[in-house]
């Protein structure tokens, strides 16, 4: 700096020297020297005031610029739950400044990813909770959730979606064999669930406990319904061999009654 303010004393000596020499030549008066000595002076004195006014302007922006940053740092470590952040007191205004303003950056991009992870998990809960009509995930949907908040969330979809697949691995087994059995039985569907079970998509069945219990419901009434023709069926064919036995009715006779 020394060397500095040396080079900018020499750059003035040699400005006025050479003004003088110029005034010499022109032949201007001492008085009127003195006048234009006093301008040169009160225009390098404005210039250099000027040039400390904006640096300190600068200073003063860098300063408003800390507290504002301090101020947002602690909304948003309140917000995603984080220990309050802790500057460098032994940096520069400059470095500081910059610091603060490069963490603001990193926690609103942090606000911004965990406020949309939320959004999409929402969205997943929303479809699920549709199709196995259960309640959704209480969550303040306005706060910037916690990492252990997205964590638990992801944990409750991912048993949400097992469940989804065991009850729908449960449907499609039990629709195939009511399926078969209305077949079996020569039943047509009567009701508007047997309806929905045996015509309607399989992604568009509501997989709700209920539901669930009610395709059980109506696989076990199936099968007790085979279960009573196949009685019956074998009462009436131990009827009729007792019956072929009494009227002593021939073997080939008998075979082509078999068949039915």
């Amino acid at each position: 700096s020394e060397v500095l303010a040396a080079e900018a004393v020499s750059c003035l000596n040699r400005a006025m020297a050479a003004l003088r020499d110029i005034w010499e030549e022109i032949g201007i008066p001492e008085e009127q020297r003195l006048e234009r000595t006093d301008v040169v002076k009160k225009h390098i004195k404005g210039l250099l005031d000027m040039m400390v006014a904006e640096e300190e302007s600068l200073k003063e922006r860098l300063l408003k610029s800390i507290a504002l940053c301090r101020k947002e740092l602690d909304t948003l470590c309140r917000e995603l739950q984080l220990d309050p952040f802790e500057a460098e007191e032994e940096s520069t205004i400059l470095q500081m400044e910059k610091n603060l303003r490069t963490r603001v950056e990193v926690m609103l991009k942090q606000k911004r990813d965990r406020k949309q992870e939320l959004k999409t998990l929402q969205e997943q809960d929303r479809d699920l909770c549709d199709i196995l009509c259960t309640a959704p995930f209480c969550i303040d949907s306005n706060a910037v959730p916690s990492l252990d908040d997205l964590d638990r969330y992801r944990r409750h979809l991912a048993s949400l979606t097992a469940e989804k697949e065991q009850r729908r691995e449960e449907f499609v087994s039990s629709k195939r064999q009511i399926i078969l059995l209305m077949e079996e039985l020569d039943h047509t569907p009567d009701t508007s669930f047997e309806r929905d079970v045996v015509c309607e998509d399989e992604e568009a069945f509501c997989l709700s406990e209920d539901n669930i219990a009610a395709l059980q419901n109506l696989l076990q009434q199936l099968e007790a319904r085979r279960s009573l023709n196949e009685a019956v069926c074998t009462e009436l064919r131990s009827r009729i061999v007792a019956l072929w036995e009494r009227l002593q009715i021939p073997v080939e006779e008998r075979e082509s009654s078999a068949v039915h």
